[in-house]
Protein backbone atom coordinates (compact mmCIF):
# COMPACT_ATOMS: atom_id res chain seq x y z
CA UNK A 1 0.00 0.00 0.00
CA UNK A 2 1.48 3.29 -1.05
CA UNK A 3 1.26 6.30 1.18
CA UNK A 4 -0.29 9.48 -0.08
CA UNK A 5 2.11 12.29 -0.81
CA UNK A 6 1.55 15.35 1.34
CA UNK A 7 -0.36 18.05 -0.46
CA UNK A 8 1.69 21.19 -1.19
CA UNK A 9 0.73 24.12 1.00
CA UNK A 10 -1.59 26.55 -0.76
CA UNK A 11 -2.80 29.99 0.21
CA UNK A 12 -6.23 31.44 -0.45
CA UNK A 13 -7.57 34.96 -0.55
CA UNK A 14 -9.92 36.16 2.19
CA UNK A 15 -12.61 36.58 -0.48
CA UNK A 16 -12.32 32.92 -1.52
CA UNK A 17 -12.50 31.78 2.11
CA UNK A 18 -15.58 33.96 2.67
CA UNK A 19 -17.26 32.39 -0.37
CA UNK A 20 -16.55 28.88 0.90
CA UNK A 21 -17.85 29.79 4.38
CA UNK A 22 -21.02 31.20 2.83
CA UNK A 23 -21.58 28.00 0.86
CA UNK A 24 -21.25 26.00 4.08
CA UNK A 25 -23.64 28.29 5.96
CA UNK A 26 -26.40 27.99 3.37
CA UNK A 27 -26.89 24.38 4.37
CA UNK A 28 -27.35 23.06 0.84
CA UNK A 29 -24.25 20.91 1.17
CA UNK A 30 -22.19 19.64 4.07
CA UNK A 31 -18.71 20.94 4.85
CA UNK A 32 -17.30 17.68 3.52
CA UNK A 33 -19.11 18.09 0.18
CA UNK A 34 -17.99 21.71 -0.21
CA UNK A 35 -14.40 20.71 0.56
CA UNK A 36 -14.49 17.90 -2.00
CA UNK A 37 -16.11 20.08 -4.66
CA UNK A 38 -13.35 22.69 -4.38
CA UNK A 39 -10.47 20.24 -3.76
CA UNK A 40 -9.88 21.54 -0.23
CA UNK A 41 -9.18 19.71 2.99
CA UNK A 42 -12.17 19.30 5.24
CA UNK A 43 -10.10 20.45 8.20
CA UNK A 44 -9.23 23.75 6.53
CA UNK A 45 -12.85 24.46 5.63
CA UNK A 46 -13.96 23.68 9.19
CA UNK A 47 -11.33 26.09 10.53
CA UNK A 48 -12.49 28.82 8.15
CA UNK A 49 -16.10 28.34 9.25
CA UNK A 50 -15.11 28.34 12.93
CA UNK A 51 -13.01 31.52 12.50
CA UNK A 52 -15.88 33.23 10.65
CA UNK A 53 -18.16 32.40 13.58
CA UNK A 54 -15.64 33.91 16.02
CA UNK A 55 -15.30 37.04 13.87
CA UNK A 56 -19.11 37.36 13.77
CA UNK A 57 -19.34 37.05 17.56
CA UNK A 58 -21.19 33.74 17.42
CA UNK A 59 -18.39 31.81 19.13
CA UNK A 60 -15.77 32.61 21.78
CA UNK A 61 -12.16 33.00 20.70
CA UNK A 62 -9.70 35.43 19.17
CA UNK A 63 -10.92 37.34 16.15
CA UNK A 64 -8.77 37.52 13.03
CA UNK A 65 -7.57 41.03 13.86
CA UNK A 66 -6.70 39.96 17.41
CA UNK A 67 -4.75 36.99 16.02
CA UNK A 68 -2.80 39.29 13.68
CA UNK A 69 -2.05 41.71 16.52
CA UNK A 70 -0.92 38.86 18.78
CA UNK A 71 1.41 37.49 16.09
CA UNK A 72 2.90 40.96 15.51
CA UNK A 73 3.43 41.45 19.25
CA UNK A 74 5.10 38.05 19.55
CA UNK A 75 7.48 38.90 16.68
CA UNK A 76 8.32 42.24 18.28
CA UNK A 77 8.83 40.59 21.67
CA UNK A 78 11.24 38.08 20.14
CA UNK A 79 13.18 40.85 18.40
CA UNK A 80 13.43 42.86 21.62
CA UNK A 81 14.66 39.81 23.55
CA UNK A 82 17.37 39.33 20.93
CA UNK A 83 18.35 43.00 21.24
CA UNK A 84 18.61 42.69 25.03
CA UNK A 85 20.72 39.53 24.66
CA UNK A 86 23.10 41.31 22.27
CA UNK A 87 23.40 44.27 24.65
CA UNK A 88 24.13 41.96 27.58
CA UNK A 89 26.92 40.26 25.63
CA UNK A 90 28.34 43.62 24.53
CA UNK A 91 28.28 44.89 28.11
CA UNK A 92 30.10 41.79 29.33
CA UNK A 93 32.67 42.10 26.54
CA UNK A 94 33.43 45.76 27.27
CA UNK A 95 33.48 45.18 31.03
CA UNK A 96 36.14 42.50 30.50
CA UNK A 97 38.15 44.82 28.21
CA UNK A 98 38.36 47.66 30.77
CA UNK A 99 39.85 45.49 33.56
Amino acid sequence: MGKKKPRPRRSFTPEFKAEIVELCRRGDRSIREVAQDFDLTETAVRQWVRQAEVDAGQRDGLTSSEREELAALRRENQRLRQDVDILKRATAFFAKETR
